[in-house]
């Protein structure tokens, strides 16, 4: 497919996703709702893990206090601090958890995050990098790793963690976690993730995922007719209905 022209740095993934155990993806926001002084959790961890899904971030820090001082807990606490825009303390609590456990590689992939949020992307580079060498299948941290070498105008690398990224999981742009931190992003930004993501499910052959991610990224504004009709990636979806239909939504009447 063809790259992004060169020019004002994108950041095609407006999501630093977290994690806040060892082992696996942290486990998705539930739509059901709990109270927490009904569940009544048997440890200071549990109680954490339950008001942190709950989105009552300083209960959780409190909570995970009082649990046993080892790097999933710390991690955890870093979480906290990290969706309450607190990126010093997250990273404090990042670090602290490393200094116990070097190869933790979610709290690598969450301290790369601290940095992409401050627009240190060679150093969230560098922290998804070894995220994923300790763990290779983790379709996340591929894709963050994409997200950071676009925001350094490094499109090739970019695309390939993508396309990495969705070897490993399709779905990986699809994430509805408890545990996903939003990034600043404009509509322009989005629109452009968005046209991207489109451009590697048509390369999969996943046509109705790829006409989905379209309407979103006119949804967000895109709107360059002459673009979509040339790029190669959607050369096999052209001649379908669906796309000539968007491709007419955009083009000067």
């Amino acid at each position: 497919m063809s790259t992004p022209s060169p020019g004002p740095i994108r950041l095609l993934l407006a999501l630093a996703v977290l994690f806040i155990a060892p082992g696996g993806r942290a486990a998705a926001q539930t739509s059901q709702h709990v109270s927490p002084a009904f569940a009544k959790p048997q440890t200071p961890e549990a109680a954490g893990d339950l008001l942190l899904a709950h989105g009552q971030y300083l209960e959780a820090i409190d909570a995970y206090s009082r649990a046993p001082y080892d790097a999933a807990t710390l991690n955890k606490i870093g979480v906290a601090w990290h969706h309450l825009s607190a990126v010093g303390q997250a990273r404090l609590n990042y670090e602290r958890a490393l200094s116990l456990e070097p190869d933790f590689p979610e709290a690598l992939n969450n301290l790369g995050a601290t940095w992409f949020a401050q627009k240190e992307y060679a150093r969230a580079v560098h922290f998804y990098r070894r995220a994923l060498e300790l763990s290779p299948h983790a379709a996340i941290f591929a894709a963050n790793l994409g997200t950071a070498y676009f925001a350094e105008g490094k499109y090739s690398e970019g695309i390939e963690a993508y396309r990495n990224a969705f070897s490993l999981d399709a779905g990986v742009f699809d994430l509805d976690s408890a545990y996903i931190i939003n990034g600043p992003i404009t509509d322009e930004e989005r629109a452009e993730q968005d046209y991207c993501i489109a451009a590697l499910f048509a390369e999969m052959h996943n046509d109705d995922r790829a006409v989905d991610f379209l309407h979103k990224a006119l949804n967000a504004g895109f709107n360059d007719a002459k673009r979509l009709r040339r790029d190669p990636a959607f050369a096999e979806l052209r001649p379908s209905p669906d796309f000539e239909s968007l491709v007419r939504e955009i083009e000067p009447k």
